[in-house]
């Protein structure tokens, strides 16, 4: 794998960051103005009205609606992504005298780097895993498992929290929290059409039905085509941020032998029960669900967030 230096992978990460801020808006426009065809193209077919002056008013009436709507759930979930995570992880705050540990690992690493001290917290739960969070300092959050911290020694436990701190100097953690505000918009749109059109079939006329069916299936199309490019935003993020991070752990701690140890305990058992949000997994270490399983298998490791782990443990046995 061809190396990066730290200052171009913030470069990279930084401006795939703007890149998604601009796209973002581009592709709600875009599907704005679909859902507007589409919508006149069912209600006027038979009429020969002019479709494209009937779409043009009506993209420009129902834009401050959308652009609004969709700008005040952006905002909420950016500056809310703290709770989220926690609340979708089920992480709370570890303070220092409950672990002092972990603190002490942590707060080395920093100060070797000159990083500052994030925040740490723990998720009580006997599998392996972590993950890093966080939009700036004020955010930056390192999240340790129950189960790792009692189940690695001292040199993999400080090697995985090295991993954490490498996504957070690499400005990985900021792009992937973005990501996850725009993938879960259009998740939010496709099941709030997916369950109109399911409630819609009931206590309504058959006419009534048609119409609301006819609009509810426009949802749909419109909420799962913004759905799958925001998919393809999220995968376009590289999953050399995972190889560099352990670059950068292997760097930290001068000891990469420790990581792929970490690693292979960690493969062992990643499944945190309580993570549920397919978004959310991609922070971790090493996916919690399924795909940690058949990351290597079919189609399916095509659209995987993180590389195979057996390929991270034998590229930091090279080292």
């Amino acid at each position: 794998m061809q190396y990066v230096g730290i200052q171009t992978q913030q470069s990279r990460n930084n401006f795939r960051s703007l890149l998604l801020l601009f796209l973002f808006p581009c592709l709600v426009l875009a599907l704005t103005y679909l859902f507007c065809f589409l919508l006149n193209g069912i209600t006027f077919a038979d009429e020969g009205i002019p479709l494209a002056a009937y779409t043009n008013a009506m993209f420009i009436q129902v834009l401050p609606y959308v652009v609004g709507a969709v700008g005040l759930w952006f905002v909420i979930a950016y500056f809310a992504n703290t709770s989220i995570i926690k609340a979708a992880t089920g992480s709370q705050s570890l303070a220092r005298k409950d672990n002092k540990r972990v603190y002490n690992i942590v707060e080395n690493l920093c100060m070797s780097q000159g990083m500052k001290m994030p925040k740490i917290n723990i998720i009580y739960d006997d599998s392996l895993n972590a993950f890093a969070s966080g939009i700036n300092e004020r955010t930056y959050t390192v999240t340790f498992s129950k189960g790792i911290i009692e189940k690695l020694d001292d040199e993999e436990l400080e090697a995985v929290a090295a991993h954490e701190l490498s996504h957070i100097r690499n400005h990985d953690v900021r792009l992937l929290i973005i990501s996850i505000v725009f993938v879960g918009i259009f998740s939010m749109l496709a099941q709030m059409a997916s369950r109109t059109l399911y409630y819609s079939s009931f206590n309504q006329r058959r006419d009534e039905k048609n119409n609301t069916a006819l609009l509810m299936v426009v949802m749909m199309i419109v909420a799962a085509i913004g759905y799958f490019f925001a998919l393809l935003m999220r995968f376009a993020i590289s999953r050399k941020r995972e190889y560099l991070a352990d670059a950068g752990s292997a760097e930290m701690t001068k000891n990469p032998l420790a990581l792929a140890r970490a690693l292979r305990k960690i493969s062992a058992d990643p499944d945190i029960e309580a993570v549920r949000r397919e978004d959310v997994a991609q922070l971790f270490i090493q996916h919690p669900g399924e795909q940690a399983k058949s990351a290597l298998s079919g189609l399916h490791g095509l659209f995987a967030t993180h590389p195979p782990i057996e390929k991270r443990i034998r590229i930091l046995e090279q080292f």
